[in-house]
């Protein structure tokens, strides 16, 4: 979020020594820490840089002969000095919240040689964003953590980073990557995207379609079906609260930007297109910036508070969404939502509580996660209560009446595996589909970390359905976890799975990560091929395929 300030105004000599006297203020007063990990949560401490690609070893399988030749990116937090940081004052204690850290990507490059033999290489770097440039150039941290903490230590650092750097935080491009017109972006909920080189991985510039979009942006944006114009939003916790936009087809106008005139921030992590509409989803975690001054946190979950999605027009305006009241629960993910009949039909991963932001400031977050993390299916259904803490997500289904305004909502999938950072083939993103893939945990946690002791994949069959949808699972060795898993679809295939999935994985008894690529159609197998990567991957968000050759 950037918020104009009254020091930019100052003359230069004024200004330098302003900014002077503000540093060492933050120097003296604030004590900079590590935020500690547990052993179990190795895997999420950062990387260095390596610097150019390292040649990557196939351990087992092949390379499918037409797996296309590209690259699999994938985006995650990696703090730049040594971890999440915490700061003490007597003001009291404010720290990073576990999704915060500098962006990185980690690229695996898949090429075939004149002799049609394939090379496979390795390369990571951090997004270089306007904020992490700057803290890079003082060599040690310079924004005050702004999110968890007391609320005096919070509102003086949302203060002294709005004076000195005209923003109340770090922009963290550390969450998505995906392509518009031949340009690939890396993407988080705070900022407009950063262009990327995708193949040296080089930060190019900022992304705001020629000025004309200067508000967050998400990092889930979608294609409409049929027209290729990319569907975008924006939340922000001063008002306008969400805004939404369409990019045309070739990424040089935005052709429509309308704010929804909602009257509280909702953290909407994705928004979902069909052929004719745009799917909102509206859900009880906001972002509150006066709870701060009232002595709340700035972000909250209300379990009991209202819950709606809304559907409108591909280019409507705030009149003219229709809004539908459902159960409050908290949505993150969208899988795919289409059309059929008189209602538009939304799948989602749905859990009843929410793992953002995370503990109440002073509490035992190891504690908390487990109890979150417990395994629902030992739960009775009558224990409410106990349900209502599960952060475990769920393969969900609205159905939504266009011409009633009736409400069918159905919960896919059992309670064994958690699921969650779900992908499809990407040509059906706003059509009717019969398959979905997502990241599955057992949900017998025991830790922050793993969050289970077996981790895997799962494919849905959406068409297949008794008392429950058909799942078919692919699991990974005992405490071996994936993320940002990506469907790869075959070039000349004919059927929705004719493709594989390709993931990250660690095993965090050996302390290894590989790549899995594993057969859409023969999903149970085993992996078609692991890659040994030359160097450890922490654990991060969302991955995607790039094919680089027609």
């Amino acid at each position: 979020m950037q918020i104009s300030t009254t020091i930019d105004n100052l003359p230069k000599t004024i200004k330098e020594s302003s900014v002077k006297l503000l540093d060492e203020f933050v120097d003296r007063v604030f004590e900079f820490a590590d935020q500690p990990y547990l052993p179990s949560q190795s895997n999420f401490a950062p990387v260095d840089e390596i610097g150019q690609p390292v040649q990557a070893t196939l351990v087992h399988g092949s390379i499918p002969r037409d797996f296309p030749e590209g690259v699999y990116i994938r985006n995650g937090p990696n703090p730049l000095f040594g971890g999440l940081k915490s700061t003490k004052s007597i003001f009291g204690k404010s720290s990073h919240t576990w999704i915060e850290g500098e962006g990185m990507l980690h690229a695996l490059y898949f090429s075939k040689d004149s002799d049609g033999r394939w090379k496979i290489s390795y390369n990571n770097r951090h997004v270089e964003t306007d904020t992490f440039k700057h803290e890079k150039d003082r060599k040690k941290p310079a924004f005050l953590p702004a999110i968890e903490g007391d609320s005096p230590a919070v509102l003086l650092a949302y203060l002294l980073n709005w004076i000195r750097f005209g923003s109340v935080n770090k922009y963290l491009s550390n969450t998505s990557v995906f392509e518009h017109s031949g340009k690939f972006y890396s993407a988080a909920e705070n900022y407009i995207p950063q262009e990327i080189d995708i193949l040296t991985l080089e930060t190019r510039r900022n992304w705001d379609i020629n000025g004309d979009w200067t508000r967050p942006f998400t990092s889930h944006p979608k294609k409409a079906p049929g027209t290729g114009e990319l569907v975008i939003m924006g939340i922000c916790p001063q008002k306008p609260y969400f805004e939404l936009g369409i990019v045309s087809a070739d990424g040089k106008k935005l052709l429509h930007k309308v704010d929804l005139k909602l009257n509280r921030c909702c953290l909407c992590h994705e928004i979902g297109v069909t052929r004719r509409y745009n799917v909102i989803m509206d859900f009880p975690l906001t972002l509150d910036i006066n709870r701060l001054v009232r002595g709340g946190p700035l972000i909250k979950y209300n379990k009991k508070g209202y819950a709606r999605i809304g559907i409108m027009p591909r280019y409507g305006d705030a009149d003219s969404v229709r809004w539908f009241e459902v159960e409050p629960s908290c949505i993150f993910h969208i899988i795919n939502c289409y059309e059929q009949d008189d209602e538009v039909i939304v799948l989602a991963c749905r859990a009843r509580n929410s793992i953002i932001p995370g503990p109440d400031f002073g509490s035992n977050k190891f504690e908390w996660f487990s109890k979150g993390f417990k395994r629902i299916g030992a739960l009775e259904e009558t224990d409410e209560e106990s349900e209502d803490e599960s952060f475990l997500s769920r393969v969900y289904e609205w159905k939504l009446n266009m011409l009633t305004g009736e409400v069918a909502e159905k919960n896919l999938t059992g309670a064994e595996y958690s699921m969650d950072f779900p992908v499809i083939h990407e040509t059906y993103i706003g059509k009717k589909n019969k398959f979905g893939y997502t990241q599955v945990v057992d949900s017998n946690a025991s830790s922050i970390a793993g969050m289970a002791k077996y981790g895997g994949l799962a494919k849905l069959y959406f068409e297949e359905r008794e008392l429950e949808m058909k799942v078919e699972y692919h699991k990974f060795p005992e405490n071996t976890f994936c993320s940002g898993a990506a469907f790869v679809a075959k070039s000349d295939g004919v059927e929705e799975d004719d493709g594989w999935i390709i993931t990250y994985v660690h095993n965090e008894d050996n302390d290894v990560s590989q790549v899995y690529i594993v057969d859409a159609k023969n999903f149970s197998h085993e992996p078609v091929a692991k890659i040994t990567l030359p160097r450890r991957v922490p654990y991060g968000f969302h991955g995607a395929f790039m094919p680089l050759r027609p």
